[in-house]
């Protein structure tokens, strides 16, 4: 059986730089991979970047949102939407948040410009990246998951946490969450 997974990033401190209360967001239960439906799972079970994931699951390149950033001396965290671009259609919501110390200044600079999901940059950079899920999450979508996704009515959908590891260092922390099959 699989086993849950226990480290950092913690689910509290990604969403509270961007959310007074985690329930804004939504309600998380950690999950282990076999009780991911299989859509679900291929999605979020692995060792990738999402925008990969994302990109090769929808057929087509994804348009990167920001909507909102935290920006610190030693870290940069934004709040953002991954959208198709064939229809402009959300796929992902995430918080990601990086220790802008282990990044040269080209890569913080395209970053903060906020055009290009950080895969991408990540790999057209060719940094050495290892990307490492951490823990899976059943998501019952509050009020500001359920606006951003453009639910009638809460969906379950599902998440992960992560970390990337650049250049074998813990650089950025992730909360990605797809939008309900």
């Amino acid at each position: 059986m699989d086993e849950v997974r226990r480290t950092t990033p913690e689910l509290q401190a990604l969403t509270g730089l961007f959310f007074r209360s985690i329930d804004q967001l939504g309600e998380f239960e950690e999950v282990h991979a076999g009780q991911l439906p299989t859509v679900y799972r291929t999605l979020l079970d692995h060792d990738q970047h999402m925008t990969v994931t994302v990109e090769a699951y929808h057929g087509c390149p994804v348009g990167l949102q920001v909507l909102d950033t935290n920006v610190a001396d030693t870290h940069y965290a934004r709040k953002i939407v991954l959208s198709r671009q064939s229809d402009g259609e959300v796929v992902q919501f995430g918080i990601v948040r990086l220790n802008v110390d282990y990044l040269g200044p080209q890569i913080r600079k395209r970053i903060e410009d906020q055009k290009i999901p950080l895969g991408r940059i990540l790999i057209e950079h060719d940094i050495l990246r290892t990307v490492r899920l951490l823990s899976l999450w059943r998501v019952e979508p509050g009020e500001s998951l359920s606006k951003l996704f453009q639910l009638n009515a809460p969906t379950t959908t599902y998440g992960r946490t992560a970390l990337i590891y650049c250049n074998a260092v813990p650089a950025v922390e992730l909360l990605e969450i797809v939008t309900p099959a």
